[in-house]
């Protein structure tokens, strides 16, 4: 890569945020995903684009990457955070509540097309480890693309967004030990090779057994401390340090880095802070990933395999077609209903990046042919290209199936609980509205930003986590967009003013009540979208009047009237204003 003599990389550097910022966010606009636009600039500015005509128009290098295994080295931060991120994802309740589809539907998926493409591999002359490897990695569909088309298009919660979660679920899990496959396979042993892999087991057994154990018992403490200090900066840099040592203490102990940052992710799971690192990783994730898929396009030689381009569009569409009538039928078995079975077929047929990630480790260890390597990448990510116009065909497949087959639904195991109310601040007010909804038997998760307090609570059994309640992407992670109501208690009223105004522009259907200071609070809250704010200073008032009022010798039911007029009329006057 080209160093300016004051700033290493300041080039290449420059060119990746044109891309980030300036040409992803126009294909995003065309109905493009950020990941098939990275992938497109890749294949534009690496050394196989414009990087052949560099010779002709010298000007051209200004705007090429010309220095792949530099880019490489950065972009594999990618994928550490992505597997990160699916680490933190997972959890033990949602393991179990969706345990039939999971690790049934999803291991059968990825079982039977990896022996299928497997199988078809080896019969068109590939060695029987290069067959095993293509045929698992190309099992795999895309969670990055499958997850934001659902996201986008509000689908994730619908009976086809479950059961397609549920598959990717198992896939992201199968990744790991496919690497690991990968390494044994590749290694260079002497003696038995089952012998081997079984001493190479036995030791990453060991060291993951030593990073639960020790992790379990140093993580949390660390991130209260951390998290006491109230700077968001000091906390995302621990969060990312612990992440890095973990996956530097597998890569020492012969394990891939990407393994070290799964098992973090894990750890963090289990913890009140779960959804404060997953807002504030995002960022630095999508990002790297953003690298990632710009290397693997640059690495791509389209001439290459341009005499054989029918070749590869007749492997993707075999691949789509394979994957889809695999995923349909398994679908059907496991009693999903003819709708979601063809919807999730069409939606999951397609390659998914995770295949980068293994043939780049084959490649590295002399386990795939590059030509075979060339052209399988070609064919995953013609296949991803079309996941847009997959995703289409699927939605408008299973709305015709629905008119024809009304009243389907999914399993009673897939059925949703009642939506929880999410509380914003979890001082006297929040821990008051939580004990009145504990009693009525109403779930609730709340959010506070005070370490020491979030542990409190949360040794007392309290559903409370740290985090900003502020922060959309916060809320996102925790799930307000099917939250039964949003309560904030929060004491500034900027802060209340902005979360506010923020989930009633994102999430319209969400029901906002806020507490307010006074009245002039109050109105600036409702202004902002809260259907009702509670002025703390008018209820205490009316409280002391009411008391007064018994004091003085009125009638306790009269004292009630009176106070509940005055507060009916402080209400409309809110409302009118």
């Amino acid at each position: 890569m080209t160093e300016h003599p004051d700033i290493p990389y300041l080039r290449e550097a420059i060119v990746f945020l044109v891309a980030a910022g300036l040409v992803v966010p126009l294909m995003r606009k065309a109905g493009i995903s950020a990941a098939l636009g990275f992938l497109f600039v890749g294949l534009v500015i690496g050394p196989f684009g414009i990087g052949r005509l560099v010779g002709e128009t010298p000007v051209l290098e200004l705007m090429v990457f010309a220095d792949i295994e530099g880019v490489r080295r950065f972009a594999e931060l990618g994928v550490i955070f992505l597997l990160f991120t699916i680490g933190l994802e997972l959890s033990g309740s949602q393991l179990w509540g969706m345990r039939g589809l999971v690790f049934g539907f999803g291991s059968a998926q990825v079982l039977i097309s990896a022996l299928v493409i497997g199988g078809i591999a080896y019969a068109f002359g590939n060695t029987l480890v290069a067959s095993a490897i293509l045929g698992l990695c190309l099992a795999l569909s895309s969670t990055a693309l499958v997850m934001q088309l659902l996201t986008e298009t509000r689908r994730l919660s619908t009976p086809t967004g479950r059961a397609s979660f549920a598959v990717l679920l198992l896939q992201d899990l199968a990744v790991v030990p496919i690497l690991f496959f990968v390494g044994i396979a590749g290694a260079k042993v002497e003696g038995s090779l089952g012998l081997a892999a079984m001493q190479a087991i036995g030791e990453a057994a060991l060291v993951i057994g030593a990073i639960f154990l020790i992790g379990r018992i140093i993580v949390r403490p660390i991130l209260r401390f951390v998290g006491g200090t109230g700077s968001r900066e000091v906390f995302m840099a621990a969060v990312i340090l612990l992440i890095l040592i973990t996956a530097a203490l597998t890569a020492m102990a012969g394990l891939s880095m990407a393994l070290g940052a799964f098992l973090a992710g894990l750890l963090f799971a289990g913890t009140e802070y779960r959804h404060q690192i997953a807002s504030d990783i995002e960022p630095f994730k999508g990002l790297l990933l953003g690298l990632f898929f710009i290397s693997v396009g640059m690495s791509l030689d389209i001439l290459a395999v341009w005499a054989e381009i029918e070749w590869v569009i007749l492997a993707a569409l075999g691949l789509l077609g394979i994957k889809a009538g695999i995923l349909f039928v398994l679908a059907r078995l496991y009693r999903l209903p003819m709708d979601v079975a063809a919807e999730t077929a069409i939606l999951m047929s397609q390659g998914g990046e995770f295949a980068f990630v293994v043939i780049a480790a084959s490649l590295s260890l002399s386990l795939l042919d590059p030509g075979i390597a060339q052209f399988m990448l070609l064919v995953v990510i013609v296949t991803m290209f079309l996941t847009p116009l997959l995703a289409s065909i699927s939605y408008q497949l299973g709305e015709r199936l629905r008119r024809r087959a009304a009243g389907n639904d999914l399993p009673d195991n897939m059925a949703g609980d009642l939506h929880p109310v999410i509380i914003g601040g979890f001082g006297r007010v929040g821990k008051m509205l939580a004990q009145l909804l504990e009693e009525q038997r109403v779930p609730y998760i709340a959010v506070d930003s005070d370490s020491d307090l979030v542990a409190r609570e949360r040794a007392k059994g309290s559903p409370v986590l740290f985090g900003d309640a502020s922060q959309a992407d916060l809320l996102r992670h925790i799930g307000i967009e099917h939250a039964a109501a949003f309560a904030t208690t929060m004491d500034t009223p900027k802060s209340a003013e902005h979360v506010i105004k923020t989930i009633h522009d994102t999430w319209p259907h969400v029901t906002i009540i806020a507490r307010a200071r006074d009245m002039d609070h109050a109105r600036k809250l409702q202004a902002s979208g809260a259907k009702s704010a509670v002025p703390e200073t008018v209820e205490a008032s009316l409280e002391l009047c009411e008391q007064l009022l018994n004091g003085i010798g009125f009638p306790k039911d009269a004292s009630r009237a009176i106070i509940d007029d005055k507060r009916t009329w402080h209400s409309e006057t809110i409302e009118r204003e």
